[in-house]
């Protein structure tokens, strides 16, 4: 059996773990440069950074809809490519345009969301890659943008921490919390649109009106079958995955305060 190319990627292959590697390193490099620059030169280089990954998230796009090979791969679940499906509006993508207003605005709980969200989003979808995006060479157009676009979104949301935007903190969550419903409301009505006016009859973004064979999805629809209602378990998991993260930060700051 002849020995498989380093350049193919794989979740949690040698390539996985040194490209994952290589942005938490441009993220450490980006921090050190930026430490004691000002907070507006912070935002410009976060807000840059998430402009470019927005135009790069459109041209990775481009690329997808003339790929006769991604076409043919999700004809069946899909239906084939449509503009209509890839818009920036999943849970992790839409990041892209969530920090910039977040660090503009400096509004919190769209802080501690997109903190929170963004890499927590898009790590979910580099660990469980959809149809043509696992176990095909990285130099594909379609592979540099899904690998490169979900991890910069993973470091960008993790930049707010680190250029000193934010700091977690428990008494955030109830806000985050309700700014994640309402996004899922809005998205909701979003895809309710696109389906009643045929512009495209199967939207799904944040995954609210299927779980599209996801396996922890589906095993919420096997307990409450009801579009957006049967993503209430998950509830659970992300406040244990934020109270995780928060902790740490936590504790630093009773030690600091001592």
């Amino acid at each position: 059996m002849a020995k498989e190319s380093f350049w193919i990627m794989r979740t949690f292959n040698p390539l996985f773990f040194a490209t994952f590697g290589a942005f938490i390193a441009l993220l450490v490099i980006a921090s050190l440069i930026l430490k004691n620059r000002s907070e507006k030169t912070k935002k410009i280089v976060l807000i840059t950074a998430c402009v470019l990954t927005f135009v790069g998230f459109f041209i990775y796009k481009y690329f997808l809809s003339i790929d006769a090979e991604y076409d043919k791969l999700v004809i069946e679940t899909r239906g084939g490519f449509s503009w209509w499906a890839e818009l920036p509006l999943q849970l992790c993508n839409i990041n892209m345009i969530l920090i910039p207003i977040a660090v503009a605005t400096k509004f919190r709980p769209l802080m501690s969301f997109s903190f929170f969200l963004a890499p927590l989003g898009a790590l979910m979808a580099l660990l469980s890659p959809a149809v043509g995006f696992d176990g095909y060479s990285i130099w594909l157009p379609r592979m540099l943008g899904f690998y490169g676009t979900h991890f910069m979104i993973i470091i960008e949301g993790l930049a707010l921490a680190t250029f000193g935007f934010y700091r977690p903190k428990f008494k955030d969550f109830p806000k985050t919390i309700l700014t994640l419903v309402i996004l899922l409301l809005v998205i909701t009505g979003v895809n309710l649109l696109l389906i009643k006016t045929g512009l495209y009859e199967r939207a799904n973004y944040f995954f609210t009106m299927e779980h599209e064979g996801i396996s922890i999805l589906k095993l919420f629809w096997s307990w409450i079958p009801v579009p957006v209602l049967y993503l209430l378990p998950g509830s659970v998991i992300l406040l244990t995955y934020m109270s995780l993260v928060t902790a740490p930060f936590a504790i630093a700051e009773k030690i600091k305060k001592k």
